[in-house]
């Protein structure tokens, strides 16, 4: 069996690519968490604590919650919120 590659065994090219994957896991995570804060129940398919719980699933998470989670605002047309 292999061993595992350590901190030092890396390239610097290598280190770089954990670092900035665990930034990107970490933003998107925290993205999720505030918006499934400032969300309303009623805009968010199931439960929020199920969401919560689901965010935290690695990359995976954040991003079915934000392609899955959230309802889509009707009012909203090509991004951009309708003039009332």
């Amino acid at each position: 069996m292999a061993r595992k590659k350590s901190w030092r065994d890396m390239s610097k090219g290598q280190r770089i690519s954990v670092v900035a994957s665990g930034v990107v896991n970490m933003a998107l995570l925290v993205a999720a968490q505030r918006s499934i804060a400032k969300t309303p129940d009623a805009n968010i398919r199931g439960k929020k604590g199920i969401w919560r719980a689901v965010s935290f699933v690695n990359f995976f998470g954040p991003v079915s919650y934000f392609l899955f989670g959230r309802r889509r605002d009707s009012a909203l047309v090509g991004g951009s919120p309708a003039k009332r």
